[in-house]
Order: structure tokens, then sequence, then C-alpha cells
């Protein structure tokens, strides 16, 4: 018996970066996952690579469903949910991965419009608000739940040149906490992954420019990046109910940076 069997993960962002990892870490046959047994409901933007993720998953004999999906739209979210329902009966998981940052994440404080404020608030803190208000009545009548927000080491620390982005990653984190309380009579877990380094495309600003990646890999005491599938690890953990003792917390997954 598979550590997901039968469960029902909704998961943004997934058409690229670390969304697609977790939906293949919960899916693809060709991992060690596979085996776990949790249907998947990929959502993005980018319609076509949201599409093949779902594709990649039935073709190697999965389960998954694939949408166009705004995560800033509380229509978006309560059209998934529907479609997720009439599909599969239930909603047991949602990963909030969908994000963004990259060079327009970095910019001093006086030179942020508000216009770049709001986006970033938006897309990085509301949409995970959106998501937990249309998951909770689906996993209430199940009984239990486990949501799990992807913030950022950022939404830990302090750091110049970014606060926009900071600030929404730290909203994400205390959403967390707060969601955790509420819902804790529920039995619906809520818990944060606050990456570092991860190599995927909101990354690569740094990643591809070889002096910037040397100085990232100095702050990182393991002196390595990570991958998409270590965040995806993680999910898949909090997800399954080996934790089913843990909700409020805050993972880092950084290789050791936020503790120097």
């Amino acid at each position: 018996m598979g550590r997901l069997d039968g469960k029902v993960a909704i998961i943004t962002g997934a058409g690229s970066g670390q969304g697609a990892e977790e939906a293949r870490i919960f899916a693809e046959e060709a991992r060690i996952f596979a085996k776990e047994g949790a249907k998947v409901v990929a959502t993005d933007i980018q319609v076509e690579k949201v599409k093949a993720v779902a594709e990649e998953i039935t073709g190697s004999g999965g389960e998954a469903l694939s949408f166009n999906h705004d995560v800033t739209k509380q229509e978006d979210w309560d059209m998934v949910v529907k479609e997720t329902v009439d599909r599969f009966g239930k909603i047991d998981i949602l990963i909030n991965n969908a994000g963004i940052g990259g060079a327009e994440g970095f910019g001093l404080i006086d030179t942020v419009d508000l216009n770049a404020w709001n986006k970033f608030m938006t897309v990085n803190a509301t949409s995970n608000f959106l998501g937990i208000k249309a998951v909770v009545p689906e996993m209430r009548k199940n009984g239990k739940g486990s949501i799990v927000n992807i913030s950022s080491m950022a939404g830990m620390i302090g750091g110049a040149a970014g606060v926009h982005y900071t600030a929404s990653k730290g909203a994400t984190r205390l959403l967390t906490k707060g969601a955790a309380v509420e819902l804790g009579p529920d039995n619906i877990r809520v818990n944060s992954i606050h990456p570092g380094f991860i190599n995927t495309p909101m990354t690569s600003v740094v990643l591809e420019n070889e002096e910037m990646k040397s100085g990232a890999l100095k702050d990182i005491p393991l002196g390595i990046v990570g991958e998409p599938e270590d965040v995806a690890y993680l999910a898949l953990f909090l997800a399954s109910d080996e934790a089913r003792f843990i909700t409020g917390a805050e993972h880092l997954i950084d290789g050791g940076q936020t503790a120097k």
C-alpha cells in the first residue's frame, strides 16, 4: 500500500520548476514515489507545459488532470475544486507552489513601485489564502487534509534588494501558522516549506551567471544547489499521514544557509 494511496493532490505552478517536479514525484512511474498512489491535479497558467506534465503522468500509468489556473482569481480556484471533486470525488492535499521571483524580485526599497509590491503580494501570498479557502470545505468533508505552502528562505530572514519578495514570502509563513491553528480542530494540517537556492527557472538569473552562482555557493554550508526533487520529497512527507502530528511549522531546505 502506497504512502499516498487513494489520495487526491492539487499542485499549483506545476508547469515548470518545483511544481512540475512535485507532480512527477507523486505519480511518475519512473520515480520511487510513483507507487505511492496519489491522483494528481496539476495547474498552471503555462497551459501547454502543465498539460504535458499531466500527460506524462497518465502515460506512465498514473491518474492526472491539468487546468489553466490563475491562482490569483477566486473563480479559477472554484473551477479547479469543482472539477477535481467531480472527477476524483474529494481533495486530500493542496500544494500551494505557484509563485514569482527571479530578476523582477530584486530592487532597493525606494525603487520598488506599488504595482510591483502588489503583484508580489497577490501572486505569492494572496493566492495561498485563496487556495486554502477553496479546499477547506472539501477537506472538512474528509475529516482531514494536508496543505503545504511553498514559501522561501527569504520568508525567514531579511535581505537587501527585494523587500517585496521577502514580505510576500514572510506573509505566507504566518498565513500558514494562522491557518494551522484555526484548522487544527478539523484535522487539517498546514505547513510551509522554505527552499533556498533551488535549480529552477525562477533562480536562473543567479545560477546562469558564474560569478553570482559562485558567490551563492559560498553562503551554503553544503556547497551545492538544491534540485526540485529535494523540495518534492519534503512536500511528499508533509502531505502523507506520516506527518500527522506536524502542523503550523516552517521547514527550511536550504543546505544550511540560514543556519550561518
